[in-house]
Parts: C-alpha cells; sequence; structure tokens
C-alpha cells in the first residue's frame, strides 16, 4: 500500500495556493494581490514584491512551513530592469537564500492589471 499523501492549500476554481506531496511543497505563482480583497496592491515593485513575499510566507504558513524551508523559487519580472529593487525586497525573507531563477516575461495573468511580479517556490516540509 502506497503511504504516499498528496494536500491541496487553498484550492480554488483553476489552481490552489500551494500543493502538498509527502514532504515537498509547490507553491503555486503569487501576485501582488491583498489577500482580503483580491485586487492588486498600489505601488512600485518594491510594494509588489513585499506584497508577493507575504503572501509566500502566509501559503507556506498554511502547508505547515516556512520561508525557512524554501528550497527554489522562480521569479517573473516584466521589466528586468525593476531586478535590483526586487532583490532588494525579496532577499530580506531570507536567512539562507534559495536556489532561484529570475526572467522577464511579457505579460503576467490578469489583463487588467500591471502585475509586475509572480513568484512560485518548491519547499520541504519538515517531520514533526
Amino acid at each position: 500500500m502506497s503511504k504516499d499523501k498528496k494536500l491541496t492549500i487553498g484550492q480554488g476554481k483553476v489552481l490552489s495556493k500551494a500543493t502538498v506531496w509527502n514532504n515537498l511543497v509547490f507553491v503555486s505563482g503569487i501576485g501582488p494581490h491583498d489577500p482580503k480583497t483580491g485586487k492588486q496592491v498600489n505601488g512600485g515593485i518594491k510594494e509588489q514584491t513585499k506584497t508577493v513575499m507575504e503572501n509566500m510566507k502566509a501559503v507556506l504558513e498554511e502547508a505547515g512551513c516556512s520561508l525557512d524551508d524554501v528550497l527554489k523559487c522562480t521569479v517573473y519580472l516584466t521589466d528586468m530592469n525593476h531586478y535590483s529593487e526586487m532583490n532588494e525586497v525579496y532577499s530580506s525573507y531570507f536567512k539562507s537564500p534559495p536556489a532561484r531563477t529570475c526572467v522577464q516575461v511579457s505579460k503576467l495573468p490578469r489583463p487588467d492589471e500591471n502585475c509586475m511580479i509572480e513568484i512560485d517556490a518548491v519547499a520541504y516540509k519538515r517531520e514533526k
């Protein structure tokens, strides 16, 4: 009998906030949206990055882990000229930075908004 365990965190209509498979947590791409209203936050790349990271922190906590458990992130920027400002905020959230890929994309979901960043992650959920 298989001991594999799958858990869905925050299941929506088309995706979940995260999927936990055994000890791995796969966090879906998180955009700069207020979790209470679902609306994009005001401000530039620093404000958007902070919102994304705070939302990621909350999803990871809901999955039973933290930012300290992140193994890998992928950062999607609509303008690579925002890299330094994004990195300043992003790096402040990690004691030990995880592996990371950062790419520029032409557009992020929600065409009626001006999302400048989205980040997804893979984390390891430690045994308790």
